[in-house]
């Protein structure tokens, strides 16, 4: 369910940038076309505030004490602090590709489901993350649609780790 949820988000409104912070748009099915291969950029910075930990186990029912008992975790765990949730992390991919690029005149889109997601290292409670995102592949599908693959890189703030990959798979209409 959430992994269908985060891909329609993720190509309501897609934006394409050449560097963090500044956020360009794809002119047209050409251009984008032309973009295969290359990373589009990064989105923001996201802070992973336990607050929002905790508001991602209420909405799941995920309660274990990993994510959501700080005075368990500062005995227990590496570092002393709770960890996110992997599927808190992935749900940001809508947000992060959103930050990255959009592509002028798409008029709905669908989740078409994503191939592969790991989940590569633990993000601590007030820690940042972003994503960097790369356009795998476009192709033409039915009905003036496009099935677009994207890979995203969830980044940790001062870690060489990231936290997730995934690769994501939208279909785009024109």
């Amino acid at each position: 369910m959430l992994i269908n949820a985060y891909h329609t988000l993720i190509l309501i409104s897609v934006k394409y940038q050449l560097g963090s912070g500044t956020m360009h748009t794809v002119e047209n099915i050409e251009e984008l076309k032309s973009l295969v291969g290359q990373e589009l950029g990064t989105s923001e910075w996201i802070e992973i505030s336990q607050e929002r930990i905790n508001k991602f186990a209420d909405a799941t029912g995920d309660h274990q004490w990993i994510h959501v008992d700080t005075e368990r975790a500062k005995t227990e765990l590496p570092g002393g602090t709770t960890i996110a949730h992997g599927f808190l992390t992935l749900s940001l991919l809508p947000r992060i590709v959103q930050d990255i690029y959009k592509v002028k005149g798409v008029r709905h889109s669908l989740n078409y489901g994503s191939d592969r997601i790991r989940f590569t290292a633990p993000v601590p409670a007030g820690s940042r993350v972003r994503g960097r995102y790369t356009l795998k592949t476009v192709e033409d599908v039915k009905n003036n649609g496009l099935k677009i693959v994207g890979e995203t890189t969830f980044e940790i703030e001062g870690e060489d780790r990231p936290a997730c990959i995934a690769e994501s798979i939208g279909i785009l209409y024109t």
